[in-house]
């Protein structure tokens, strides 16, 4: 018998249409000649399966099942596709665990770790990973425009604590923008997070196990012509030039491969994470800006130019994320 495999998609944030646009890429691509797939539709209105009629039906939340036409369908394992609440923060992994039913994701504690940048970068730092110097602010907190340049010198990103996607970031040069780009940052997260600019090149690089091993995607060198990497810059064709495999010398490949290697083992990850990286030149090291637990799938995004320029196709790519999660049931 085939694995049964339920696809989560959806979610309960803004970043729920990244997810279903990361759908489409997902859904034609499993194999599913390996595994029986079912759509789950995860929102703050239920959970659902969506037949091929347009009915849909409820997931038994008691024990994540389905009833179709009178047949009980309980699942192997869960391929997650979820960007932002609850599927890349933890809340999902935590009640997956609770049913006793294995995923592609990182677990419940580092989602939620990671899904916290300042939390994230003070790990890292911790274990010896270089990272920007950074404030981590509260909404309810006293720390105005003056305390943080008094700590941080401009240029700073001001960027919501938790969440991604580049939702509610601003690159601020000038003192005067400082208030403003918190009034944004603070409309998506009740934390905020002021971290100072680094320059160098932008590297971002998928990481997977197979088997045990950890393994790296080739890595991408981002060029944005607009200021900083934002949500624009993110899925509209044209903004950013995506070079991959990034055109680098082999000394600096290998710094920002065995970085991200580091990261994964530090964090306990599993299934595939994508790791923004500033190499910057004066240090030559990388710093760890963010680690994207539940990285995009749609035509745009990264982690699958990176498994193409590996040689594999994502069909292949899926099948091993899904089994490597079968391996933990």
């Amino acid at each position: 018998m085939k694995p049964v495999i339920a696809f989560v998609t959806g979610g309960y944030s803004g970043e729920s249409v990244i997810s279903y646009k990361s759908a489409v890429t997902i859904e034609e691509n499993i194999d599913t000649d390996k595994y029986a797939v079912y759509k789950i539709d995860i929102t703050p209105q239920g959970w659902f399966h969506h037949l091929k009629n347009g009915m849909k039906i409820n997931i038994d939340m008691n024990d994540f099942s389905l009833t179709v036409r009178g047949a009980k369908i309980t699942f192997d394992a869960v391929l997650v596709g979820i960007h932002g609440t609850p599927g890349e923060d933890g809340k999902l992994q935590g009640y997956f665990d609770l049913m006793k039913l294995p995923y592609t994701s990182c677990d419940a504690a580092t989602s939620a770790l990671t899904f916290n940048k300042r939390y994230t970068v003070a790990v890292a730092a911790f274990a010896g990973i270089r990272v920007a110097k950074s404030l981590h602010l509260f909404k309810n907190g006293s720390v105005g425009a003056e305390a943080i340049l008094q700590e941080l010198k401009l240029p700073v990103f001001v960027k919501p604590n938790n969440g991604g996607s580049s939702i509610g970031m601003s690159k601020v040069s000038n003192p005067a923008e400082v208030p403003q780009a918190l009034i944004k940052a603070f409309k998506e997260d009740d934390q905020v997070l002021v971290e100072e600019f680094i320059t160098g090149r932008e590297f971002t690089i998928g990481v997977f196990r197979s088997k045990g091993e950890i393994i790296t995607l080739p890595f991408t060198e981002i060029k944005t012509k607009k200021e900083f990497f934002d949500f624009e810059a993110k899925y509209t064709a044209g903004f950013t030039d995506e070079i991959t495999p990034a055109q680098v010398d082999e000394a600096i490949a290998e710094k920002v491969r065995a970085a991200a290697k580091k990261v994964y083992q530090l964090f306990n990850c599993n299934g595939i994470i994508r790791i923004d990286f500033i190499y910057n030149e004066e240090a030559g090291e990388p710093f760890l800006l963010e680690i994207n637990t539940v990285p995009g799938q749609t035509e745009a995004s990264i982690v699958p130019q990176q498994v193409k320029a590996m040689g594999w196709n994502l069909k292949q790519f899926y099948s091993v994320l899904i089994e490597d999660a079968l391996t933990r049931k």
